[in-house]
This record gives C-alpha cells, structure tokens and sequence, in this order.
C-alpha cells in the first residue's frame, strides 16, 4: 500500500467516524448567543471580554446565526466563551467511493470518446458490455494507480 492510498484510508476512517456522531442542529439564534445565555453571561460581559462594543457583539451574533461569520472570529468568540471550536467537512459517502464513481465517470467519458472516434472511423467494434465494462473498470483502476492526477480534471 502506497503512502497516498495509507493517507486516504486514515482520513476516511476520521470521517467515518466524525459522521457517526451528528452534530445537533444549530438554534436559530446561533450557537454564540445561545452558549451564552446559558452559561449566564451579559452580552456585555462577553463585549468586554472580546475587547468589543456591545453593539459589536450583537453583530458578531447575527453573523453567526446567518452563517457569515469567519471561522477566525468564531475561534476567537468560542475562546472567550472558555469553548472549543470544531469542524469538520463530513462527507456524504466514503472518500474512496468518491474518488471510484469520479474514476469510472472519467472512464466512461474517455470510452464514449473513443467508441464515437472509432465510429466516425468505421473500426466500431461489437464487444460485449462485459467486456466494455472490464475495459471501464480496468481503466478507473489506472486513474486510480496513477495517483489521481488526471482524476479531477
């Protein structure tokens, strides 16, 4: 096994298991005032303990429940709020099943190329979709071995 196929099986097993613990909705009033208003704090207590206007805070707030705050500012507000900030992109599906459908859909376009060149050209040959589809899989398994470079194109 390769370094970049090693890489790919421990990040996947990290998604994995990030996907199995499903981060609970996002109230509408955002996670930082909610935090807030639980832990009992004053939006000017925490003003003060971002070195920030109370006016400041409110709009850090409202960016946060719009999705439009940085993640810089979110670490920042997170740390005076004594919590930890984390994310994680989640995929919907292993990466390695990502990285196989985008091979054989790269595949499959390259088959469709050739199959249409060969029939402008009379050499249009009459294999067997079992045969067609080892020649796909053979030929996702080459963009694969070759480290993906061609993959994403």
């Amino acid at each position: 096994m390769n370094v970049k196929e090693l890489r790919l099986r421990q990040v996947d097993a990290v998604l994995q298991e990030a996907g199995s613990h499903p981060i609970p909705p996002r109230p509408l009033s955002g996670w930082l005032r909610a935090i807030r208003e639980a832990l009992g704090m004053s939006s000017a207590v925490l003003a003060q303990r971002l070195d920030i206007s109370a006016s400041g805070l409110r709009k850090l707030e409202q960016a946060e429940a719009a999705d439009a705050i940085t993640l810089a500012t979110l670490r920042r507000v997170a740390e005076a709020l004594d919590c930890e900030l984390q994310y994680v992109l989640v995929p919907r599906q292993s990466l390695r099943q990502m990285r196989w459908q985008q091979a054989i859909g790269r595949a499959r376009e390259w088959q469709q190329r050739a199959s249409r060149t060969m029939a402008l050209e009379a050499q249009q040959s009459e294999a067997s979709s079992s045969i067609q589809q080892e020649q796909l899989d053979e030929m996702a398994q080459e963009l694969l071995r070759s480290g993906g470079a061609r993959l994403w194109d």
